[in-house]
This record gives structure tokens, C-alpha cells and sequence, in this order.
């Protein structure tokens, strides 16, 4: 099962999103992330958080939607809202969930108020996908309604 993670720049959350969840991944399960309007780079600061968290950083970088390596099956769109941040909306049949963190990369401050930006969607991002990989998806990704309320309710999990 491909699983996208979207987002508008695929500098952060989005990024974040792919790293953790492929670090995480069972067998059979691979995240690719996207942006509708790529920044061209992957920030810096999402970079570090990774490699301290023992996440692999090696070919991660921003990229379009238009140049997906495979099709995914589920999109999760990372967007936030309080910014009035649009998310994009991918078109295609498949399954599609909003997990809504806001970007880290417009927080301005101090570097500890940055990095506790960055630290914040990273956490919410990892506790999601670990209450996605908790889920019977054996049985699940068979049933796509029922996998799509269960993933709307994750949307939820904030840390």
C-alpha cells in the first residue's frame, strides 16, 4: 500500500510525514510525500529533527505531485488551518484523510521557539502514524470506509 502525504511546499510536515512513516512501516507499506507548489528544498531544520531521531534522512527532497514514483492508495493532507492555509486536493480514486499540523516553517522567534515548532508537528505527525500502524489494517485495507473513519479519527490525536 503507497500512502501519500501532502502538503503545499514539501519542505516539513509532509516530509516529516514520508520519514517517519517509512521508518515506522511494516512490510508491504511505503510513504512518498508531495507538494502542489514544491519549495524545492527540504528545510533544514526537518533534516536535523530527522537524523536526532534516528530517522533516516538519505533521499528525501521536495517534489511536485506531478512526478509520483507510484500511485498511492491513501492521501493524508498535512495542511494546516489556523494560517488559513488551503490544502491541496489531490484528484484520483483513493482513499483521503486530513491531518491538519501547522507549519513549523513560518514560526518565527528564538531557535528554541523554532525547533519547539518543529519538535511539536514532528511529535503529532509520529503519534498518528503509530495509532495508524495500531489499527488491524490487515482487515482494514480491505474495507475503505471503515479505514476512513478510523483514519478521520486519528486526525484528532494532538500530543
Amino acid at each position: 500500500m503507497n500512502v501519500l502525504f501532502l502538503c503545499t511546499g514539501n519542505s516539513c510536515r509532509s516530509i516529516l510525514g514520508e520519514a517517519t512513516f517509512n521508518h515506522l512501516a511494516p512490510a508491504g507499506w511505503h510513504a512518498m510525500s508531495a507538494g502542489s507548489n514544491p519549495a524545492g528544498y527540504v528545510h533544514p531544520r526537518s533534516l536535523v529533527l530527522l537524523a536526532r531521531e534516528g530517522i533516516s534522512t538519505e533521499g528525501y527532497h521536495s517534489k511536485s505531485w506531478d512526478n509520483l514514483p507510484a500511485t498511492p492508495d491513501i492521501v493524508i493532507t498535512v495542511c494546516g488551518s489556523a494560517a488559513g492555509e488551503t490544502c491541496p486536493a489531490y484528484l484520483g480514486n483513493v482513499l483521503r484523510t486530513h491531518w491538519g499540523v501547522e507549519d513549523p516553517a513560518h514560526v518565527t522567534g528564538s531557535d528554541e521557539v523554532i525547533d519547539a515548532a518543529f519538535v511539536k508537528a514532528y511529535s503529532i505527525l509520529r503519534a498518528r502514524i503509530e495509532a495508524f500502524f495500531a489499527l488491524p489494517l490487515e482487515k482494514l485495507q480491505h474495507d475503505k470506509a471503515a479505514l476512513k473513519v478510523e483514519m478521520d479519527k486519528i486526525a484528532t490525536i494532538v500530543v
